[in-house]
């Protein structure tokens, strides 16, 4: 090229100029003449361009949709599974009703039904196995992190352990772990009687199999992981069998019904997720799924920390997922849950637990036992799974080849004077800044849609929230790409920025690719998958074009290369959506739901549109899509405003509630000469979503912001919590109400007070009440809490710095006896440490009073409240 004056003069192809207004030394667009890829390509990248790629990402969805609702896969082999006889044990469990710890319904009805059935399948059992069973009431004491920290005391609860074993026994098992309890005033079909009506049914199948096991399989009715996990600590820490677990499976839900995901294996140990590869008939899986998990963004736990963490076993966590807007609510009922849903699970499990049983690792994994896997489901077709040090090795070479790729290219461009690095670095801050300006943009809105008081319009419709936040999104990225064509790119090819582009995004998923690498985490496998796709993708549909002068044939081949990325993308995202859109319904008053929502819409957009980026560069114009995505989230905004979307819904087919706790309670608070000083008694209520109390107010009007419940100088603000939530739901309301008639009040009361030659001072105190209390403490400003009669006598303090303990015993319990002890700085040892006990009243005719029925009856149809009698009563020491 020849300058001359500033004019530039062209050869009939495009030539290397610094660009005049262009801002980068980039390649200028020949009107007279452009090459034959170019021209062709030009011809078609107009409008047409983002209606195929929309058709293309709603048949992607289409085709997961699909997926997803085929729970039975047509073809596959068939297990011994009977779904129809799980479903009759399904029903009579469900049929007891709410199944609280302590309660006749839990420890005497639940037990006595499952102990016939387990009867009558001893009775039928081929004499190739032999069957044992054992009823285990154990008392423990344990501290997890769970919420903060908590330290938990369970006395005579209730398990019910199976073992089917060859008839010559076995030294070795594999643990199958379901849970029969239930949370107060729900059903729990779902949660989890469904998972034990699956074992049952596996229970009788292998058991009347001819072909003997080659291990044990033990199978643990546990009777209290509503407790927050007693019952698999009861028995992995104190039941004889317990040493003969080389392996388990937990089977949990935080949905109904649907797929059961896999979505905690190990720690370690592949050669579980190898087994469940090679055994499940319908897989579900995803390594991204458990690394989000044991990540803690997600408010829950499961038994599978207590067998990993007290019982050093490994072993697979499986959960339903799907519509977990009525998990712990009323509406968890069996005629919810498809018959196929548990054919699929049964198939799955049974399938697991034979491989186990019969393979010879169980015995000795020892060589098997280290490393992790990288794993996931194909649509559901098959498990993919692999060594991650083998994935490891992927990445490094697809990132070579990425290196080696960009290098290339560089060296190309540098040779005909345009400076490629720089102008890839140029690309990849505006398409951060992008992202960052998207963000901004959506979360704003989300801010002013929360101010307004309209948060969580998507809750029953979530397209609502796609047409809001996600529409906005997509409309600024392609705005700033827009304003980067136009102003920074001026006169530039328009081939040269979308091939700029396409290697941008190589960087994009290319950078996390090998930091996530580098942290040695599985799920780089997702980011590794969206730089070598679209790689191989583009460098064939550019062959292909060259030999076709084809732009539709360039198209078809690009979006046909890039299809099983975004169809697992797509994948993945309808289960961030499906598990976290319920759970925002339950977050607490704090976290703001639609900021939340508003950020996973903008990721969806960023990762969905990143390979597509490329097209805003090629085609003529943007402005006519943007206007639509603008007027779409404008209107829609409007609608929210204008309180069109309810966020609640009542609707039999498909509920979405709000979730309310009551609880009559009577305070009681003494000073440090055990004089009472204050009592009242009232409603307690807790909303867990960010709306509070905002849409009960209309229909009744006595709960609103007057009543609203200030933060008392005492532990945990000197309320009944009965989990260690506070932090997370800091609105509350206090409706004063009379006393509430309880038969037997708690009995709290301090036994002996000792100092101790170390300094410290040792309380000792004796607690009566019902199967549910929960103590908490709090150590004044010169004192300490150095150690207690609980878990391993070191004590854990909760997030906001006092200490909670959960209590609960079984239908028959002795009074509870512990002690703590405290250091004090100061001379004097009285007046040092603040403790409350709280009592709640699950069952029995305690549970209800006149008042709070009353109030019960006058809650819309739309939410949830489930309610008790509770008492309070604070001591100093």
């Amino acid at each position: 090229m020849e300058r001359s004056g500033g004019t530039v003069r062209r050869s009939r192809h495009n030539v290397l100029s610094s660009g005049a207004g262009s801002g980068s030394g980039l390649r200028r667009e020949d009107s007279a003449g452009n090459d034959r890829k170019t021209r062709s390509r030009g011809l078609w990248f107009g409008a047409g361009v983002p209606a195929v790629l929309l058709l293309y990402l709603l048949g992607i969805r289409g085709l997961v949709h699909l997926s997803l609702r085929q729970l039975v896969t047509p073809g596959t082999r068939s297990s011994s599974f009977n779904a129809s006889t799980a479903r009759v044990y399904l029903e009579h469990i469900t049929a007891i009703d709410s199944r609280t710890v302590g309660s006749p319904a839990n420890e005497i009805l639940t037990v006595n039904y499952l102990l016939d059935k387990i009867n009558e399948i001893e009775k039928k059992s081929s004499k190739s196995h032999k069957i044992a069973v054992d009823i285990q009431r154990p008392t423990g004491s344990f501290s997890i992190d769970f919420l903060g920290g908590f330290t938990s005391y369970y006395d005579n609860i209730t398990n019910i352990a199976v073992k089917l074993e060859p008839v010559r026994g076995s030294q070795h098992a594999v643990l199958a772990n379901c849970h029969f309890d239930s949370v107060a005033n729900t059903p729990g079909a779902s949660d989890d009687a469904v998972s034990c009506a699956v074992l049952l049914e596996i229970l009788g199948s292998l058991s009347s199999t001819s072909v003997p096991l080659k291990h044990a399989i033990i199978f643990l009715f546990n009777g209290a992981e509503e407790n927050i996990l007693q019952g698999s600590h009861g028995f992995i820490t104190q039941h004889p069998w317990a040493k003969l677990v080389r392996a388990f499976i937990n089977l949990e839900a935080a949905g109904v019904g649907g797929k059961e995901l896999v979505f905690q294996t190990g720690p370690e140990n592949p050669w579980l997720v190898q087994a469940y590869s090679a055994a499940a008939i319908h897989p579900f899986a995803s390594v991204v799924a458990q690394e989000i998990f044991q990540s803690g963004i997600i408010p829950s736990d499961t038994d599978f920390r207590i067998y990993r963490d007290f019982g050093n076993i490994p072993g697979i966590d499986l959960a339903f997922i799907e519509n977990g807007y009525i998990y712990h609510t009323k509406y968890d009922t069996a005629d919810r849950i498809h018959t196929d849903s548990i054919q699929r699970a049964g198939d799955n499990i049974l399938g697991v637990l034979q491989y186990l049983a019969s393979s010879p690792l169980l015995a000795d994994s020892s060589e098997y036992r280290h490393g992790n896997l990288i794993f996931f489901d194909v649509s559901g077709l098959f498990l993919l799974s692999y060594p991650a040090r083998i994935g490891t090795i992927i990445n490094y070479i697809i990132a070579a080849i990425t290196l080696f790729y960009l290098s290339k290219k560089t060296i190309k461009y540098r040779r005909g004077g345009t400076n490629y690095a720089r102008d890839l670095m140029i690309g990849l801050f505006i398409t951060v800044t992008s992202w960052i300006s998207s963000l901004v943009t959506v979360l704003i809105l989300s801010v002013l849609v929360s101010l307004t008081g309209n948060a969580m319009s998507w809750y029953t419709h979530f397209y609502v929230a796609v047409s809001l936040y996600g529409t906005a999104a997509v409309a600024k990225l392609i705005l700033m790409h827009t304003m980067a064509k136009i102003f920074f790119f001026a006169n530039t090819s328009r081939q040269y920025l979308g091939d700029l582009f396409f290697d941008v995004s190589l960087l994009t998923w290319g950078i996390p690719m090998m930091l996530l690498t580098q942290k040695g985490l599985c799920s780089a496998y997702f980011f590794a998958m969206w730089v070598i796709f679209p790689l191989v993708t583009k460098l064939f549909a550019e062959q292909e074009s060259v030999h076709q002068g084809s732009s539709y044939r360039y198209v078809a081949v690009y979006l046909l290369g890039l299809f099983y990325p975004y169809l697992h993308t797509t994948y993945h995202v309808w289960a961030v959506f499906e598990m976290f859109t319920p759970i925002l319904g339950r977050s607490g008053t704090e976290i703001p739901p639609d900021v939340v929502m508003a950020s996973f819409l903008v990721i969806c957009a960023i990762v969905l549109l990143t390979c597509f980026v490329k097209f805003v560069y090629l085609v003529k114009s943007t402005k006519t899509l943007m206007v639509l995505l603008a007027v779409v989230s404008g209107v829609t905004f409007i609608l929210v405003c204008s309180r069109v979307f309810f966020p609640y819904s009542a609707s039999m087919e498909s509920p979405k509630p709000k979730r309310i706790f009551l609880q009559h309670t009577t305070r009681n608070i003494h000073n440090l000469n055990g004089d009472l000083v204050k009592r009242d008694s009232g409603i307690w209520i807790n909303g867990f979503d960010y709306n509070g109390i905002t849409h009960i107010t209309p229909h009744i009007p006595e709960i609103n912001e007057t009543v609203r419940a200030p933060c008392d100088d005492g532990p945990f603000c000197g309320f009944p919590w009965y989990f260690p939530v506070h932090s997370l739901i800091r609105k509350n309301w206090y409706l004063p109400a009379p006393h509430p008639p309880v038969s037997k009040d708690m009995d709290f009361k301090l036994e002996s007070k000792e100092e101790m030659p170390w300094g410290a001072v040792r309380l000792n105190f004796e607690v009566n009440g019902p199967s549910h209390i929960t103590v908490y403490i709090r150590p004044h400003e010169t004192s300490l809490l150095s150690s207690w009669s609980l878990g391993d006598g070191i004590p854990v303090a909760s997030s906001g710095g006092d200490y909670f303990i959960y209590y609960s015993h079984g239908l028959y319990a002795n009074s509870w006896k512990f002690w703590i002890e405290v250091k004090s700085s100061g001379e004097n040892l009285d007046g040092i440490v603040t403790i409350a006990a709280a009592s709640h009243y699950f069952h029995g005719k305690d549970q209800h009073s006149p008042e709070l029925d009353s109030l019960l009856r006058r809650f819309p149809d739309w939410s949830f409240p489930s309610s008790w009698v509770s008492s309070y009563k604070q001591y100093v020491y």
